[in-house]
């Protein structure tokens, strides 16, 4: 699991940043969510250190339970509200959350979606927003890696590797993303990501 996390940072930071400029306004949410930024970088060290001293099978179990309770809440249309007077104090402990939650399992994504959904954000702001914030985070992740020892030269080849290999895959994603019926494809995501979650739950228990 330390090896995953190390070798996919650059692979995430190339695809981050393609999809933050994709649709343009950039600028504005970078300004939106600064505050969410400096905290979750602040997070991501944190977890990143702790990424270091624990054992394989715990943050196997922690990544898997963490996909397991994302897919679990949309399956039941669990869809929480926040007032927008309230973005500005709930930035600072989400972002914080999301930080460590990331640099521990490489999945900062369950805390942030939330958020961002609870704020009800447009299509192409939720999107960005994601791109953005998973892009400040693993600039952060990459540097503690190389600080904490896990990304030497060997991982860091392979991550350029994935990198390249990813990107062509993204922009496939990218098209059929832009295609797919948003119902059918958030179906196929979610069941997807439920099969990986149990998977890697069961793998750490086992």
């Amino acid at each position: 699991m330390k090896t995953a996390v190390a070798v996919l940072v650059v692979p995430n930071l190339v695809m981050d940043g393609i999809q933050a400029r994709r649709r343009g306004g950039l600028a504005a949410t970078v300004r939106r969510l600064a505050p969410l930024l400096l905290f979750g970088g602040a997070g991501t060290v944190l977890g990143t250190a702790a990424l270091a001293e624990l054992d394989a099978q715990t943050v196997t179990l922690a990544l898997g339970g963490f996909v397991v309770l994302f897919v679990t809440l949309n399956a039941l249309a669990v869809s929480p509200r926040v007032a927008p007077s309230w973005e500005r104090w709930l930035a600072a402990p989400v972002g914080l959350v999301a930080g460590v939650v990331g640099g521990v399992t490489n999945v900062p994504s369950l805390p942030l979606i939330l958020y961002f959904y609870a704020l009800g954000m447009e299509k192409d702001e939720f999107v960005r927003s994601i791109a953005v914030t998973f892009l400040a985070y693993k600039l952060v992740q990459l540097v503690s890696l190389v600080a904490v020892g896990l990304l030497d030269g060997r991982r860091f080849g392979a991550s350029l590797a994935l990198a390249a290999v990813g990107v062509g895959a993204f922009a496939l994603g990218l098209r059929v993303q832009d295609r797919l019926d948003a119902r059918a494809f958030n179906r196929v995501v979610l069941v997807f990501l439920g099969a990986i979650g149990v998977w890697l739950m069961i793998r750490a228990l086992g």
